[in-house]
């Protein structure tokens, strides 16, 4: 039976994103199905600058209100899902276009998993800045690159250019939330959605 093709639209600073990969990867487990992932950009906040923003200061300005409630159901969700978030540690929201530029190049080198777990758990466990240039080369290397593979890539608009358009096609195509979930060819799943039912879709895909 070929590979089950499944495309995540996601981005790298939005919990549910990391949470849902999370239980993909179990899903996959626990199913027995071969599935090839590919990780899709999606800019939660594309003009977002280089050194980053105060998390909660954007969030009070976005939401209008604390953001401590919202934090404390996201760390719950998460937790149950055996991530230990913590809220207290993430202090930046960051640009995230860079970290998609190394995703897009991970995929050739059999690694975009693998990156994109990493990234997660250097912005979301250890408070890392994954908008920084050092921070991202740093991560990378334990995925396939060098030092000077990443940095250069990071330094190409071109590649920022390929990853916003990427990213607004996603949007023109509907995705309008993080993350999106395409077993298959049609079979479309929204959010960080329970192990079971990523399952089920991956048994339907599957079967075609």
């Amino acid at each position: 039976m070929p590979a089950v093709p499944v495309t995540v639209v996601s981005d790298v600073v939005c919990p549910f994103c990391f949470i849902g990969a999370v239980r993909l990867e179990r899903a996959i487990a626990t199913s027995g199905i071969e599935a090839q992932v590919r990780y899709a950009p999606f800019l939660l906040d594309p003009d977002t600058p280089r050194g980053g923003v105060d998390l909660r200061d954007r969030l009070r300005r976005k939401y209008g209100g604390d953001p401590a409630p919202m934090f404390a159901r996201v760390e719950a969700m998460a937790r149950a899902s055996g991530i230990p978030l913590d809220f207290g540690r993430v202090t930046l929201g960051v640009r995230t276009v860079s970290a998609h530029v190394l995703l897009a190049h991970a995929a050739d080198k059999g690694t975009q998993a693998a990156l994109a777990m990493s990234l997660f758990r250097a912005y979301f466990l250890e408070g890392r800045n994954i908008g920084e240039d050092d921070e991202l080369v740093a991560v990378a290397e334990a995925h396939g690159f060098t030092a000077a593979e990443a940095r250069g890539l990071l330094q190409r608009e071109d590649e920022e250019a390929a990853v916003r358009a990427e990213a607004q096609e996603a949007a023109r195509a509907g995705v309008t939330g993080v993350p999106f979930f395409v077993f298959g060819s049609r079979l479309a799943v929204a959010g960080a959605q329970e192990e079971a039912t990523l399952v089920s879709a991956l048994q339907r895909a599957a079967q075609g």
